[in-house]
């Protein structure tokens, strides 16, 4: 990540704990220590259930799943870098946010919250059939909302990618080298080294959530319409303003 990057990324973050600082004081929760946020790591059949292909990051070990618990709400976010913690509202808006541990405790934590105070819903991962629902249904969205654009797809969703690239030019950018230069739904998947190049290339950019976690979602926030899909961007979308896709979120 460059200087810029960095500075983007660090701004977007200072930002995010202003908003969520914000929503607490005005909940009237922002004192009260007792109200303990736990999050704990989910097995992938917890987080997934048994969908109808196995080649998702999760079910490959690649990603995990990181649930938050505040006063019965769930909230949960993708990170490469699980473990399990608890602490007050306090001691989470206390993270400095530097690692993809801290952002996705945190990440997780403001979606139980939000959820509890219900000013957002789907916080908890689809299940089952609904991934490949879920894709399926994406191809119409974007259909709807954009037309028959170029799209640039941030982070290797196999069943997305395998929807959109039937009906839409399509290319891919991920982080995991196993895919890498490797050829998914027709499309040779690009390094994150490239993502400007493919960020110029494209009309629309769907990107997962996770960027939110992994540091990066700050660079997506440019000048071409973005769409962020999941459960982990949910809450930073509602306090943000963000686009989000995810129709069978719980």
């Amino acid at each position: 990540m460059n200087r810029n990057n960095r500075n983007c990324a660090r701004n977007f973050y200072t930002d995010l704990k202003a908003k969520f600082g914000q929503v607490i004081h005005d909940q009237g929760i922002a004192g009260e220590a007792i109200r303990i946020i736990s999050a704990r790591t989910l097995t992938a059949k917890e987080t997934i259930g048994e969908p109808e292909r196995t080649d998702y990051p999760l079910m490959r070990g690649k990603e995990f799943m990181v649930e938050a618990n505040f006063r019965g709400a769930r909230g949960q976010a993708f990170t490469d870098m699980p473990g399990n913690y608890e602490g007050s509202l306090g001691d989470v808006l206390s993270f400095d946010l530097t690692d993809n541990f801290q952002r996705a405790i945190f990440v997780a934590g403001l979606n139980a919250v939000m959820r509890h105070l219900r000013i957002i819903e789907e916080t908890v991962h689809c299940r089952d059939r609904e991934p490949w629902l879920c894709a399926q249904h994406l191809v119409a969205y974007i259909r709807q909302k954009y037309d028959h654009p170029k799209i640039a797809l941030i982070g290797y969703q196999p069943a997305m990618a395998d929807s959109l690239a039937e009906y839409y030019p399509l290319r891919i950018v991920d982080m995991d080298g196993d895919n890498i230069g490797q050829e998914k739904a027709g499309v040779i998947v690009d390094a994150p080294a490239v993502t400007q190049e493919v960020i110029d290339w494209c009309d629309v950019i769907l990107s997962t959530g996770s960027t939110a976690v992994n540091g990066t979602l700050g660079d997506f926030l440019t000048t071409k319409p973005v769409v962020f899909y999941g459960v982990t961007v949910a809450g930073i979308a509602a306090l943000c303003r963000l686009n989000r896709y995810c129709p069978f979120g719980h």
